[in-house]
């Protein structure tokens, strides 16, 4: 492997291993947010219990989110020096702006709301929560802006005496078409994420009450303790069938029905989004979406592949075995009888326009890795089914004021808890994947120079040795292998445990003490 190819796998590992937490964050906030606002709004502790409870777990992805996303931005002038100066001029401003802007609202109004649950007055402490949550989507709006700038290059214009693309328009760069149809499919799946998360805990929590009800019964009526299940949780060590019974159903339940409805509506949105970014992308890189589906000849009409065989890597050894007669037609443009260009055709008429560049090789392959695309693509959509059995399941077995009693469907709605994580990953594979062999894509639609505003991976490289390279990929994937193992843990702990006792104690009453004026400083038992 050159330096190149190390390159490239350094910073695809890292930024995917980054991306398993930011769904989570983007959308547990606003969720969280909404918790504390019913609490705050009706007064019912199970809400208080459900909004500390889910904090301390957004608390532990969103500490890991931000640990791991400290390198992204370093990796641009480590081992992307050339394309860190190549594009200078236009990501300063929407980085710069997430950084000072949305990163600086989130920390700082997420700490005032972890300590200041006893020392800011209600309805402050409720509107730290929501800026938090909007500092959080802010960053992913500009983070997304600066990537859709990778995809369709606006707002610039060439500066000849520093040979690189200057921006002059940066109203056009933050609402590039790009931006505005990636955005709300971003967070559309980041909600996916975070209600399927959300619902498959209620869930669980609510069969392992029941069950334990059950068996707390059985032994009071044989006088058999040996049937009583241990308790894992210290709030519930001296559960009682009724207690264990309320929980479910006054606060799990509640709580679940309203992550399954943020999950079926999101999975609306992915839909519905997801078609309007297709059509842009047909668009804007033909050759991205001809290869997500390995469509190699241009035709009239073409069909969706469901399945293919052979490699895939090219388009000499491809067999589609199932197909949707012209259903890539009406994805592409809602019309059945579109002409689509494909791999091959795409490929002449890259060359014959990059023919003169002195950057671009006359042998170079302008199409992607088309096993990736295919499957990427393919592998987004399967994923996201895994959220859609739990959202149906749980709303059918929540209807009419029931609660959820089979532990088996329990611990399938747990085993679906990555899915919507894999979905996202995969759909950033293929839209990262889809783009090669660009790190910018050339604009062929507005009035800009493809030739000059665009930029071949092999093009903006830092001049490493692979040694040096490898010691850094080798150090961060030992560093973020064990972080995930202290996220996972951390979030398994908590999840066992389940609500805290001290989780449904008012804010300022201090264990029945409020008038307490101790200058002794309190555990932090929210955050830890």
């Amino acid at each position: 492997m050159n330096a190149l190819d190390i390159s490239r796998w350094q910073f695809g590992i890292t930024t995917v291993y980054h991306f398993i937490f930011v769904p989570l964050t983007i959308g547990l906030a606003p969720m969280v947010a909404v918790m504390q606002t019913v609490w705050h709004v009706t007064g019912n502790e199970q809400w208080l219990r459900a909004t500390r409870f889910f904090g301390k777990l957004f608390l532990i992805n969103f500490a890991l989110g931000v640990a791991t996303g400290i390198v992204q931005e370093f990796q641009f002038g480590m081992n992307w020096s050339e394309y860190s100066r190549f594009v200078a001029d236009v990501f300063g401003a929407p980085l710069a702006l997430e950084g000072l802007v949305a990163f600086f609202l989130e920390s700082t109004f997420l700490g005032l709301w972890i300590f200041g649950w006893d020392r800011l007055p209600k309805k402050v402490h409720l509107a730290t929560i929501w800026l938090a949550a909007i500092g959080v989507n802010a960053s992913a709006y500009f983070i997304i802006a600066a990537n859709s700038w990778m995809q369709h290059p606006v707002g610039v214009k060439w500066d000849e005496a520093r040979n690189r693309p200057a921006m002059d328009d940066f109203w056009a760069v933050i609402t590039n078409n790009t931006t505005l149809a990636a955005f709300p499919h971003v967070i559309a799946g980041a909600f996916l994420t975070a209600g399927t998360f959300v619902a498959a805990i209620g869930i669980w929590w609510m069969a392992r009450n029941m069950w334990r009800a059950k068996k707390l019964r059985e032994a009071t009526e044989t006088g058999d303790a040996s049937v009583v299940p241990e308790s894992t949780s210290p709030s519930h060590i001296d559960a009682t069938p009724e207690t264990l019974e309320k929980d479910a159903r006054d606060l799990w339940r509640p709580v679940t029905r309203f992550a399954l409805w943020v999950t079926l509506v999101s999975g609306l949105a992915l839909f519905v989004t997801g078609d309007i970014q297709g059509q842009i992308m047909f668009k804007q890189q033909p050759m991205k979406m001809a290869s997500a589906e390995s469509l190699c000849e241009t035709q009239t009409g073409p069909g969706f592949s469901v399945l293919s065989t052979s490699r895939q890597n090219n388009c000499d050894d491809i067999n589609h075995l199932i197909e949707i007669p012209k259903m890539l037609s009406f994805l592409a443009t809602h019309r059945f009888d579109a002409t689509l260009q494909g791999v091959e055709n795409l490929q002449e008429q890259y060359r014959e326009a990059f023919a003169d560049n002195p950057n671009v090789p006359a042998n170079q392959n302008f199409a992607p890795n088309l096993f990736v695309t295919y499957w990427g693509f393919r592998a987004m959509i399967t994923w996201a089914l895994g959220s859609v059995v739990v959202a149906l399941g749980g709303l059918w077995l929540t209807r009419r004021k029931r609660v959820v009693e089979s532990r088996r469907f329990g611990f399938i709605a747990l085993l679906m808890i990555p899915t919507p994580f894999l979905a996202n990953s995969s759909g950033w594979i293929f839209t990262e994947m889809g783009r090669q062999p660009w790190v910018v894509a050339p604009n062929w639609e507005d009035d800009l120079d493809p030739l000059r505003i665009s930029m071949l991976v092999q093009n903006g490289v830092s001049n490493h040795t692979p040694p040096v390279l490898w010691a850094t990929l080798i150090g961060f994937t030992l560093i973020y292998g064990a972080l995930g193992v202290i996220w996972f843990m951390l979030q398994r702990r908590y999840v066992i445990e389940g609500p805290a006792s001290y989780d449904s104690r008012p804010p300022g009453d201090d264990d029945g003490d409020s008038d307490s004026e101790s200058d002794e400083p309190r555990q932090l038992s929210f955050a830890y």
